[in-house]
């Protein structure tokens, strides 16, 4: 039976965001792994704990997979903390989740078979793996939001003439609209308060970031967005219902800003935060990303939980060089 997604008694309704995972059992590849998966398991404990969420998210990169023997076992460990805690949680994958022995395909088939995964099988033909939307039912039991979730897929096919990292699809782009589309006609004609979810940033992380006022931080410097540019954020601005998308990806990014109205938010690495040439930099504290919708209300709260507990609502402001306000 699939587990339904509702408000509160108070109306609103908690996501927790973990990004970057990145569970392995090839240990011997990274002596350090063992102990940050331990590390990462309890980050997650914390949180859910203090937090409370009504639904998990999980943004891509759940594991390494060219490190590991074992793919489906390394995401079975990777989302155990959540299902154990019998939270209802559901999964979009990114570039790493795919690069071992198993397809993303398998890798979606396999989160459908935990008991507390909310997500859904893929509409026949359509790009990827795990392309799907959540309703969160008011106390009408009514759609009073939804969540899309999206493959923003891991490589261009080899041979392409574009390098760099995949992209949102043109079929996936029409199914989202399609999916709006139908929302909005059963909302009375106003667009139903959304969210979207996928791993690799679109290019207008970068063009908020540099030309707008910004919170948090972009010590990855340029955000790893795909090299060509396919028209998500545009569909979504038509559409007029996606209030706020969320990412992963890039471990020291953990800013959000504000686009032609819709907020793009980075999450924050759940594992570590720099790991470059076998040295491990934790900018900042590892934890994740909380968002709070509120019933009937085109806005959301959103905050950083991190991994001792603390709480960070106030991130850092950012202004692009030459802005001026």
């Amino acid at each position: 039976m699939k587990r339904e997604l509702k408000f509160r008694d108070d109306g609103t309704f908690v996501i927790v965001q973990f990004s970057d995972v990145e569970f392995i059992d090839e240990h011997d590849y990274d002596p350090e792994s063992p102990e940050l998966d331990q590390v990462t398991r309890t980050t997650m404990e914390r949180i859910i704990r203090e937090e409370q969420p009504d639904l998990v998210v999980f943004a891509g990169d759940l594991i390494a997979s060219a490190r590991t023997k074992d793919p489906i076992q390394s995401f079975r460990e990777a989302v155990a903390v959540v299902e154990q805690s019998q939270v209802p949680w559901a999964a979009v994958f990114g570039n790493h989740d795919s690069e071992g022995s198993v397809t993303r395909k398998q890798m979606h088939a396999a989160q459908l078979e935990h008991e507390f995964c909310v997500a859904e099988e893929d509409p026949p033909g359509l790009s990827g793996a795990g392309n799907f939307v959540l309703k969160v039912l008011n106390r009408d039991n009514e759609a009073g939001a939804a969540l899309y979730l999206l493959d923003s897929g891991d490589y261009p096919p080899e041979g392409s003439a574009v390098g760099g990292y995949d992209w949102i699809h043109r079929d996936q782009i029409e199914w989202y609209a399609s999916q709006s589309r139908a929302l909005t006609k059963q909302n009375g004609g106003n667009p139903l308060p959304a969210l979207a979810f996928f791993h690799i940033p679109l290019p207008e992380y970068n063009e908020v970031w540099d030309n707008h006022v910004c919170y948090g931080h972009r010590l990855d410097g340029y955000c790893a967005s795909p090299q060509v540019n396919s028209g998500f954020f545009t569909a979504m601005l038509e559409m007029g219902d996606v209030m706020g998308t969320f990412v992963g990806h890039d471990h020291a990014n953990d800013f959000h800003g504000t686009l032609h109205g819709i907020r793009l938010c980075y999450g924050r690495a759940t594992k570590y935060v720099s790991y470059v040439d076998g040295v491990r930099n934790d900018y900042f504290p590892t934890g994740a990303r909380v968002i709070k919708l509120q019933a009937g209300e085109r806005k959301f709260d959103t905050w950083i939980r991190q991994n001792d507990g603390t709480v960070v609502k106030e991130q850092p402001e950012h202004q692009p060089e030459g802005c001026k306000i």
